[in-house]
């Protein structure tokens, strides 16, 4: 299996959307309920320090994104990011393979901290956070809700 990770252009924001919004649609993992459009994927790519895909075949399977992880100048050091892969690519090195490119991206711009905030029902995102060496440092009960239902916000960072 050949995986290639590039950065995200115009042309993947179908296939982007494609894994990103049954997400959001249809499981926890996302707190919010508005799906992703064309224009929204596209600002992120336009935006962001760096919006990676990962394609196996030449079909896009995956994406991991990062931004500041708070507005304020004081975690202009602190970043947030998001790993997303396609359920059939799953557990083929994708996220492994997204995860360290973007630490990489964000450790080569001087940047400190890598968070992810992941829903306490993401019992594989909080494993795959803890096996590529983050560490839990917070849980925020019931910030989130989604399906008529209250969700923690389990907060994994690693030291870049």
């Amino acid at each position: 299996m050949s995986i290639t990770i590039r950065p995200a252009s115009e042309a993947d924001i179908p296939a982007l959307a494609a894994i990103w919004n049954p997400i959001i649609r249809d499981t926890t993992i996302i707190f919010s309920d508005e799906e992703k459009t064309p224009d929204d994927i596209a600002a992120m790519i336009a935006s962001r320090p760096a919006f990676l895909v990962a394609e196996v075949e030449g079909t896009v399977a995956g994406l991991a994104t990062y931004g500041q992880f708070r507005p304020s100048n004081g975690y202009r050091a602190a970043m947030e990011h998001t790993v997303l892969i396609a359920p059939e690519a799953k557990a083929r090195g994708l996220g492994r393979a997204l995860m360290a490119a973007i630490e990489a991206d964000a450790k080569g711009r001087g940047f400190h901290v890598m968070l992810g905030v992941v829903s306490h029902e993401n019992a594989a995102g909080i494993a795959f956070h803890r096996a590529v060496g983050y560490r839990e440092t917070g849980r925020l009960t019931e910030t989130g809700q989604k399906f008529g239902r209250w969700l923690d916000a389990v907060v994994l960072q690693k030291i870049l």
